[in-house]
């Protein structure tokens, strides 16, 4: 079933390309062949978590000329908040790496070049 879709793919791109009324419906500027490696992008970071906590935290330091014994509830919610953004994001990259389906830039590079495309056009 798969073979007959690329063979129906490869007579739909040969009429685009052939010569209709003296000129080619399709020219492409490029080969229309996939390359061999995808590019090593990073994934965007999350957006910055605990900042509440943090500026209640610098407060209380300005207010108590930086003393942290005073300020040691503070100390503790900005932790404890700290600990579950971390905990959050172990858990989500976990989740991603096993499903998602995408691959990771490096993964998809190593298949690609275990398995290369034809250097020919269609």
């Amino acid at each position: 079933m798969t073979s007959q879709g690329s063979v129906q793919f490869q007579e739909k791109v040969s009429r685009l390309l052939s010569r209709q009324n003296g000129k080619p419906v399709l020219k492409p500027n490029r080969p229309l062949v996939l390359k061999d490696s995808v590019a090593n992008r990073k994934p965007k970071k999350g957006e910055a978590t605990c900042i509440t906590d943090m500026s209640i935290l610098m407060a209380c330091w300005k207010q108590n000329n930086f003393l942290d014994s005073l300020c040691s509830t503070e100390i503790d919610s900005f932790y404890t908040c700290v600990q579950k953004a971390q905990a959050a994001m172990k858990s989500k990259g976990d989740q991603s790496s096993m499903t998602g389906g995408r691959l990771p830039p490096k993964q998809a590079t190593a298949l690609l070049k275990r398995f290369p495309n034809l250097k020919t056009e269609i």
